[in-house]
């Protein structure tokens, strides 16, 4: 059996007056791309938040690798990668000096090599990488983001909206990225309004609406998930 990497068991969480997540229940296991699909409110970046330790639930656990988020976020985040909708490097240092910095926070000091080798992975152009970010288009930077959660080494990767704002050919860049992850064994769980990328690159997609999880679609044998059946769902319950 697959080990579970994430697992969101009757998670509650009330933030002001409000219940953004109400009993959701799911499992992420080790190689698996699980998709949160939903509008603004629906209550993503809330799972994700929880998920890293960061809400407190008011019922309910998120747990990584059998480790309660709220009661050890230390060790959970040991093991969690997370690219933000909008990754907060340096627009004034260039991909290599971003990268630099960022992992010596972490006191981790990779040789020029393995840098290359996450940014080859990427697909970020050779002659781009020396220039500062501020020249860069919001591909180009989410680029930088991914290989620097990369060079983490995780076995969890967390994605808020990670293809907002990205033009087709640097959506389809970041799905091959995802689809490579996944085949090394890394759980990731990413939470979109995008349908039609979230049928495309994950094994499992969920609809949240309102803090609930209405329904799980699996992929079928062509390796994608039904958009036509998703769409559906997420249209009835938009006018719901």
């Amino acid at each position: 059996m697959t080990e579970c990497a994430l697992r969101a068991n009757e998670l509650d969480v009330i933030r002001g007056n409000k219940t953004v997540l109400s009993s959701m229940s799911f499992e992420v296991k080790k190689g698996e791309v699980f998709a949160l699909l939903g509008g603004n409110g629906a209550g993503k970046s809330t799972t994700l938040l929880t998920f890293m330790g960061l809400l407190k639930p008011n019922g309910g656990t998120a747990e990584v690798f059998g480790h309660t988020a709220a009661l050890e976020p230390a060790a959970v985040r040991e093991k969690i990668a997370y690219l933000p909708e909008n990754a907060a490097l340096y627009e004034h240092l260039n991909a290599w000096e971003n990268l630099n910095y960022f992992l010596s926070l972490s006191q981790a000091r990779p040789q020029q090599s393995t840098l290359r080798a996450a940014l080859d992975a990427v697909s970020l152009p050779e002659e781009s990488r020396g220039r500062p970010l501020n020249s860069y288009s919001k591909g180009m930077r989410q680029k930088v983001a991914i290989a620097l959660a990369l060079l983490r080494e995780t076995p969890v990767l967390l994605l808020d909206e990670p293809t907002s704002g990205l033009d087709p050919a640097a959506v389809e860049d970041f799905h091959n990225i995802i689809e490579r992850l996944s085949s090394k064994g890394v759980a990731i769980l990413m939470v979109t309004h995008d349908l039609y990328g979230a049928c495309q690159v994950a094994h499992r997609v969920g609809l949240l609406r309102a803090g609930e999880l209405v329904d799980v679609f699996e992929a079928g044998a062509d390796g994608s998930v039904d958009i036509t059946a998703v769409r559906d769902l997420f249209l009835q319950q938009q006018v719901a």
